[in-house]
């Protein structure tokens, strides 16, 4: 069982930027990729970027428009989005999540889902 555990969102102004945390609990993401899903009001979940841990290939939405940067720390055990250039419309839950082996782009094939961490981007 993986837990995960999401900090870093908050309330930041148009123009702005904020770095999501996603650390594991219960073992490391060695064999895992991790992946970042956001879901505004009213709007169904959407993938916006995912890495594979020990390749490090890194996976985007193209609406991030090369905005947003996932990383890893190895030391750390924990994954970040870094979001540059925010926009009122990036407003969302940011939801971390895992899956063993590679990188998905679909929500349905990530078994492992973190709390969620409000992004709030102001105009």
């Amino acid at each position: 069982q993986v837990q995960l555990v999401e900090s870093g969102g908050g309330l930041v102004q148009a123009g702005g930027s904020l770095r999501l945390s996603c650390a594991a609990s219960g073992r490391t993401f060695s064999s895992y990729a991790v992946g970042w899903f956001r879901q505004a009001p009213g709007k169904e979940r959407e993938f916006v970027a995912a890495i594979t841990w020990s390749s490090g290939i890194t996976y985007y939405a193209d609406s991030d428009q090369g905005r947003f940067t996932i990383s890893r720390d190895n030391a750390k055990n924990t994954v970040y989005l870094q979001m540059n250039s925010l926009k009122p419309e990036d407003t969302a839950v940011y939801y971390c999540t895992a899956r063993l082996g590679t990188g998905k782009t679909r929500g349905d094939d990530y078994p492992y889902w973190g709390q969620g961490t409000q992004v709030t981007v102001s105009s």
